[in-house]
């Protein structure tokens, strides 16, 4: 099975519902306090959840350009990654999405409704600059934390020590009883994360419960499961 080229990290364009799908979000979740959304890239995520009166950060490096580099970059992915999946797409499961013209067309929407919310009054704030391993948050700052589509996925990038000093990060930044969630746990080759089970343990020693649970979003070969920690 061919998997997906990708040279460095894509800012894509996900909303709010592929979130809540993806990361199987409660209420209560949503509800519990602060919420950090790391590598969001182009999504809509936080845009969606502060009109719903929810508390939403996102952070990403690329947030140190100005805020229409961001517009143009998310829009030039989504003509990329669709031609790309256009190459591949009997391998995905279509079941969410319909078919890959109804996937570009919601990345389309979640881009407008981003670039829609960076461009308002006080918009621009819930945008941060920051990077994994090291985030710009206070210890302890944010109730659910979550990372979509970036940390195992890029697992050929990226370094054992990276992905554990990653978990670590977010740990320092969720607050005692607060929750992470990642994913997927699969890479670009469409193989789970390799040390998957050694950085889990690495976890349990420190305290901290993890485990895996059950997306519901299916699409990624292979991948219906990410990655919960309660801290």
């Amino acid at each position: 099975m061919k998997g997906y080229e990708q040279i460095g990290v894509a800012m894509t364009c996900r909303s709010f519902e592929e979130y809540v799908s993806m990361f199987d979000l409660t209420a209560r979740e949503l509800q519990s306090g602060a919420i950090l959304d790391i590598a969001a890239g182009g999504s809509s995520f936080v845009a969606s959840a502060t009109s719903r009166g929810y508390d939403a950060i996102a952070v990403d490096p690329r947030y140190a350009q100005h805020s229409s580099q961001w517009i143009e970059e998310a829009r030039a992915e989504i003509i990329t990654s669709t031609a790309k999946l256009e190459n591949i797409k009997e391998q995905f499961d279509w079941s969410y999405y319909g078919d890959l013209r109804q996937h570009q067309a919601g990345r389309e929407a979640s881009h407008d409704r981003f670039a829609a919310h960076i461009g308002t009054t006080g918009g621009r704030s819930h945008y941060r600059e920051g990077s994994l391993p090291n985030l710009p948050f206070e210890d302890g700052q944010f109730s659910l934390v979550l990372c979509s589509h970036f940390l195992f996925l890029y697992g050929d990038q990226f370094d054992y020590e990276f992905h554990c000093q990653s978990l670590l990060e977010m740990m320092r930044v969720c607050r005692a009883g607060g929750i992470i969630k990642v994913f997927p746990i699969m890479t670009l080759k469409w193989e789970q994360y390799p040390h998957l089970d050694r950085i889990m343990e690495s976890i349990r020693s420190l305290g901290a419960a993890v485990e895996c649970y059950e997306s519901k979003l299916p699409f990624i070969p292979g991948s219906n499961v990410g990655l919960s920690i309660v801290v």
